[in-house]
């Protein structure tokens, strides 16, 4: 298994987590982002950048997995793309998607885009606790361990 995550909206709190994960297990780790990012010496944790254009980071994280790699992400549809891939795809908040978990949030997603298309004020998600990261760890741990 490899770790790869969409590292321009990860939250810097996930990802000292995921290094913390990625040192311990001696797991490859692959940061794609479209602006640079530091991220700690270690040989198995990486970073690519990638051009600004829209879903680079996303299309580079698609074409270099492969079937059994976690990815970790915010976007719902490359979460999609992953698990159609035959990969795992995990959110910063712990909630591992599934193939029957992903399609109802694809559907809320689109309706929430139609809505903000309409003028709807629809608000973001809430800002990340200590809760959220806890879920994280324990799902991320949960997932390492079955792949060990």
């Amino acid at each position: 298994m490899h770790i790869w995550v969409d590292a321009d909206a990860c939250p810097i709190v996930i990802k000292e987590i995921l290094y913390r994960a990625a040192k311990r297990t001696g797991l490859g780790m692959t940061l794609v982002a479209n602006q640079p990012i530091a991220i700690p010496r270690a040989p198995n944790i990486r970073f690519v950048q990638v051009g600004g254009g829209f879903d680079m980071a996303d299309n580079e994280i698609v074409r270099c997995m492969k079937a059994g790699d976690l990815v970790v992400t915010q976007d719902i549809p490359l979460a999609a793309l992953v698990l159609e891939q035959g990969g795992l795809a995990l959110n910063p908040r712990g909630e591992h998607y599934t193939t029957d978990s992903i399609k109802a949030r694809l559907s809320m997603r689109n309706f929430m885009e139609t809505l903000r298309e309409t003028g709807v004020q629809t608000g973001g998600p809430a800002k990340l606790n200590q809760a959220d990261r806890q879920l994280f760890a324990n799902a991320l741990d949960k997932i390492l361990k079955t792949a060990s």
